[in-house]
């Protein structure tokens, strides 16, 4: 008979919801991607002015800062700065089938007012976006290969600048779903990507706040 070892006390409280109430690991603790882990970031247990703890800045400005009516007061993550497509990982664990979700407040841009998501992220130039536009009025999917962004799917909906707003991404084998205030905007198929990391993402001069950032794995890994 093949004998199981038993997982400590710590890292069982780590995966079971009933050790914490919750089952949720904030930016300053790691979790695995384990099939149904969950991992959450409210950025309110780090110094302002700086970065998440682990995270792995690509490419703009990414600092902590206190904001007014962030959704978990009193932090919240923002891009301040000016790229052509500002990115941050905040796990590179490699989750396949994967749900992101995350509270998003496009604040300013005179070129573009973006917030989005990265998902299957492999290293900086590529993995998936899921990005809404408060200037296009639309929340797209795109591949981004070897530094090259590709459109996959567009949804026209109303974003709008200023308010914090839900937007969520699922990624099952090739199937690719965008939701934005609890709606299906936008679907793609593709297969370009099996497994990686999750982040956030803007373009260009986007001054745009992030909270309440989850990625869960759905189903085994």
């Amino acid at each position: 008979m093949r004998h199981v070892r038993r997982a400590p006390a710590a890292i069982a409280c780590l995966l079971v919801a009933a050790c914490t109430g919750s089952g949720v690991t904030d930016a300053s603790a790691s979790a695995r991607a384990d099939g149904g882990a969950r991992t959450e970031w409210t950025f309110d247990r780090e110094p302002s002015d700086g970065s998440p703890s682990g995270a792995i800045v690509f490419s703009g400005g990414w600092l902590i800062r206190a904001e007014a009516d962030a959704p978990s007061m009193p932090n919240a993550l923002c891009q301040t700065g000016n790229a052509e497509f500002p990115a941050i990982a905040l796990s590179m664990d490699p989750r396949k089938d994967v749900s992101v979700t995350a509270r998003v407040k496009p604040i300013s841009g005179r070129e573009d007012q973006a917030a989005g998501l990265i998902f299957r992220v492999r290293d900086k130039g590529n993995y998936y976006i899921v990005r809404a536009n408060a200037l296009e009025g639309n929340v797209n999917l795109y591949r981004y290969v070897d530094g090259h962004r590709i459109q996959l799917a567009e949804g026209r909906t109303i974003v709008k600048a200023g308010v914090w707003q839900d937007l969520r991404v699922e990624a099952v084998g090739a199937q690719l779903r965008a939701f934005f205030g609890g709606k299906l905007v936008a679907e793609a198929r593709d297969d370009t990507f099996a497994a990686g990391g999750v982040g956030l993402w803007t373009k260009a001069d986007s001054v745009t706040c992030f909270d309440d950032v989850a990625a869960s794995s759905l189903g085994a890994p």
